[in-house]
């Protein structure tokens, strides 16, 4: 059945659906999905939540990941593919597209457009990809600030608080700054590019040693990155609650639009392709073209008045 009608969806909120989640034994898994379509079909792959990459989102737009799109841009995304989906959404936010009152309209904007949650990271603009070199870090208690914002803001969002301070401050001011942040109001931490078990394992101790091992932590599982491959398995085993592969749907769906191009430029059309594409039968069934269309001639026809008596 289609959203236009509700009974696919939840009336409960995204955010809380998120936490009923976080509240069962086991990793939640969150694949990246950048579009309405690829939210769908993480959906029918049984998956129960997706991520939303500020980093896919631009590239899928033409654009490099340097903080140049608006919120509301983002909330299109947001509204399709929740929409599409009806699954819970992380999204990235970010350095929040701006200081505390605009933090704050992120916030209100992303959970009017359907979000369950957002992360917030501590770079200064223009930001990076966290596993690039020279990020810019904001000062701890400025992104503290925008994290009670976003906190004070929320009526049931998942606020999600990112630190890419491991690159130049170490394991001891990424930590810092996390607890900084849980204090501010962050419900859970998303240590951005470590780059070895042994990172993972230390900074969950450390959190559990400083009285924050009830913090649920994030694992960022993107390719061709600073992060060694780990399967969520193995997450789950380091004492992380959530992960994500942000980018590997853009990523898959993007290389393979290259060939295509290829191919027709080469052979002058597509026919070498069709074996590799997905079939109208099979596109069809994922948007639920036959649900739309039931939908459609459910609706009683209009019937015209007659004419009013005349006196």
């Amino acid at each position: 059945m289609t959203y236009l009608v509700g009974s696919t969806f939840s009336d409960i909120p995204a955010g809380q659906r998120l936490r009923e989640l976080l509240a069962r034994p086991g990793i939640v898994q969150m694949p990246g999905a950048h579009n309405g379509q690829a939210s769908i079909q993480a959906r029918n792959a049984g998956f129960e939540a997706i991520y939303l990459s500020g980093a896919a989102m631009t590239a899928s737009m033409g654009l490099p990941d340097l903080g140049i799109i608006t919120v509301d841009e983002v909330a299109f995304f947001v509204r399709q593919i929740t929409r599409a989906s009806g699954l819970p959404l992380l999204v990235d936010g970010d350095t929040g597209y701006g200081e505390a009152l605009n933090v704050m309209h992120m916030v209100r904007t992303f959970e009017d457009a359907g979000a369950a949650a957002v992360h917030l990271e501590d770079q200064l603009l223009p930001k990076k990809c966290g596993h690039l070199n020279d990020k810019k870090i904001a000062d701890a208690h400025d992104m503290a600030a925008k994290v009670a914002a976003a906190r004070k803001a929320r009526r049931h969002l998942f606020i999600m608080a990112r630190t890419d301070a491991a690159a130049s401050e170490g394991m001891d001011g990424a930590v810092a700054r996390a607890k900084l942040y849980i204090e501010a109001g962050a419900d859970a931490i998303f240590p951005e590019a470590l780059n070895t078990r042994d990172m993972f394992v230390e900074f969950k101790r450390r959190m559990i040693e400083d009285g924050y091992g009830h913090v649920p932590l994030l694992a960022n599982m993107t390719e061709f990155g600073r992060t060694p491959f780990y399967t969520a398995v193995e997450f789950e085993e380091m004492g992380y609650k959530f992960v994500i592969w942000p980018v590997s749907s853009l990523r898959v769906a993007n290389k393979a639009q290259a060939d295509l191009y290829a191919a027709i430029a080469r052979d002058g059309g597509t026919h070498n392709m069709v074996e590799r594409m997905q079939t109208r039968a099979e596109l069809y069934a994922t948007i639920d073209l036959a649900g739309f269309e039931a939908l459609d001639a459910s609706i009683i026809t209009t019937i015209v008045p007659e004419a009013m008596p005349q006196r």
